[in-house]
């Protein structure tokens, strides 16, 4: 792991795909990115990548739209929990006890956006850095998300001209760079957050994606001094986005 369980917090650690055929999804992404799994638990499998855990893909879900949802470190999610519920948002899942690993739950924002925070009361270890490289909230309400997120996490705001729109960075105290983005929702179909996955060549693998089954819902472009990303859906309808910075 390359930042200690402290200097993680306030920051995504851990990114699961959620859909009702989680199997279909492992076999795009291995196809797509090469991934490697190992199996934790039942029916349990974690994404591999240099020796460490990145996230994962939990038991299938009945009914769930498939989705990636990411998981932000936390000092004290009883005490998160709290502040949501105050905030205006929804508990989902917990606060439950996952045996090794820590305190979590998932709830939404009060516009529905959907995230997960994890207490590591484990060694934390299998958190690794490099193949989801950020999270990117669409809202529809990028002021009463930064209340929201500022009280529930920490984070602080800071907006930058991107010329056509206002892209907001958040950011933890504890954290070097900025934590996570918000913009307005757009063609979004619902408030969300988008997770971004490094990738060495985004025309390539987007292209690669397609061929694959996915639908690339964003052509891949550039942004200014920052990299090229694009947009896809996968097979099993889940969106993410690709990434490569323009410093690598």
């Amino acid at each position: 792991m390359s930042t200690s369980v402290a200097s993680a917090v306030g920051t995504f650690v851990w990114h699961e795909h959620v859909s009702s055929d989680p199997q279909r999804a492992q076999q795009f992404y291995a196809d797509l990115l090469g991934w490697e799994y190992t199996e934790f638990g039942e029916g349990y499998t974690i994404i591999n990548a240099d020796g460490q855990g990145h996230g994962g893909f939990p038991p299938a879900m009945d009914g769930a739209p498939s989705h990636w949802l990411g998981s932000v470190q936390v000092e004290d999610t009883d005490g998160v929990v709290e502040k949501v519920k105050a905030g205006g948002g929804n508990v989902v899942v917990g606060p439950m006890d996952i045996p090794d690993v820590g305190r979590y739950a998932v709830i939404t924002d009060p516009q529905g956006a959907a995230f997960g925070v994890i207490q590591i009361t484990g060694e934390g270890g299998m958190m690794g850095k490099g193949v989801f490289v950020w999270d990117e909230l669409a809202t529809s309400d990028v002021a009463a998300a930064k209340t929201f997120y500022a009280d529930v996490l920490g984070w602080s705001s800071e907006d930058v001209n991107m010329g056509g729109f206002t892209y907001t960075i958040l950011k933890h105290p504890n954290a070097e760079q900025g934590s996570a983005g918000a913009m307005p929702q757009g063609e979004a179909p619902a408030p969300m957050w988008l997770s971004y996955i490094n990738a060495p060549d985004i025309d390539t693998t987007a292209a690669k994606a397609t061929e694959l089954g996915a639908a690339v819902m964003r052509e891949p472009f550039d942004i200014e001094n920052i990299g090229r990303i694009a947009i896809v859906v996968d097979p099993t309808g889940a969106a993410f986005g690709l990434f490569k910075s323009a410093s690598s």
